[in-house]
């Protein structure tokens, strides 16, 4: 490595029209926190935004952030049709698939979903020892703690639940995924079969790098139940289907609502949480129980990773 005060530290984000409020959020807990002695590149991959929208984010940008908006709709023309949209999974997260292709300049990458707050530096995640594997990342605590879910990352997916990662929070090397053509793999898997998955990239993340895969604390990628010990989260993630803006008595969801106050989005978070009414909550909460009974009936598919590759 270079000195490390020369790296340019580049972080990744995917993200619709919808979720741009939450994004500011996941941002300024990140620019709050960082350590000011690196510079940070957040991009942030998109298949078209409304530039007045993204404009707001011109704050965060000084002298050691850069906030750049890349459009990489032409690289998923042909593509983008197999994605499964699929309950609260937005198409967007099959974006992070692509970033070894589309960036060669980079040989290490912090990947994160917009539903999180970062209440530690940002830097120390990047310069962790990966140990020579593919990726770096922490495992799914929801899917840990359920049996249903369990049960679905090993009879479809094939990978323990112990060794499941949440594919939300990643520190990724793009030299090992390149070596290994990670990205080509996913495009022949999901045009071959496209398999019966609930989690849709995560599974094709978790199946292509199993044993490749730099376990973190969870610290790292904390999930909002109380059934697991982390005291000092560096990351907060709201991986759940009901989300903090949606319930402000969601476990950690404090957090979420002290940097949501001071993103230029905060007006229009505030509305839509006041939107979010009964009938909205009734249909969270239908979904979380269809995709249980989904998650069910897909560890009996014949169309999955360990039924069709063995």
């Amino acid at each position: 490595m270079k000195n490390l005060y020369d790296r340019e530290i580049p972080i990744f984000f995917s993200v619709d029209d919808n979720y741009l409020p939450y994004l500011s959020v996941a941002i300024k807990s990140l620019t709050d926190n960082a350590n000011k002695n690196y510079k940070y590149r957040i991009v942030i991959l998109n298949t078209g935004l409304n530039a007045k929208r993204c404009k707001l984010f011109d704050i965060f940008n000084d002298d050691n952030f850069k906030i750049d908006f890349v459009n990489i709709s032409k690289q998923m023309e042909g593509i983008e049709s197999k994605f499964k949209n699929i309950y609260h999974f937005g198409l967007a997260s099959y974006y992070r698939l692509f970033i070894e292709n589309l960036f060669p300049q980079y040989d290490r990458i912090i990947y994160l979903d917009c539903d999180i707050v970062v209440l530690g530096d940002i830097s120390k995640l990047f310069f962790i020892d990966m140990e020579n594997k593919n990726i770096a990342g922490v495992v799914e605590q929801f899917i840990l703690h359920s049996d249903v879910f369990s049960l679905y990352t090993k009879e479809a997916v094939g990978v323990e639940a112990k060794e499941y990662i949440n594919s939300g929070i990643m520190l990724m090397d793009l030299n090992k995924l390149r070596e290994q053509k990670v990205e080509q793999s996913f495009v022949n898997l999901i045009n071959s079969y496209n398999f019966d998955v609930i989690d849709p990239d995560q599974a094709y993340i978790n199946y292509l790098c199993k044993g490749k895969i730099k376990y973190l604390s969870f610290d790292w990628n904390r999930t909002p139940i109380e059934c697991v010990e982390c005291k000092n989260p560096n990351i907060v993630h709201y991986a759940l289907g009901l989300k903090p803006w949606q319930d402000k008595n969601m476990f950690l969801g404090e957090y979420f609502w002290k940097y949501a106050r001071l993103s230029p989005f905060y007006t229009e978070i505030e509305e839509n949480f006041k939107s979010f009414d009964v009938t909205a909550r009734l249909k969270k909460e239908r979904a979380g129980i269809d995709i249980q009974l989904q998650a069910i009936e897909y560890a009996k598919s014949s169309n999955t990773f360990k039924k069709i590759l063995k």
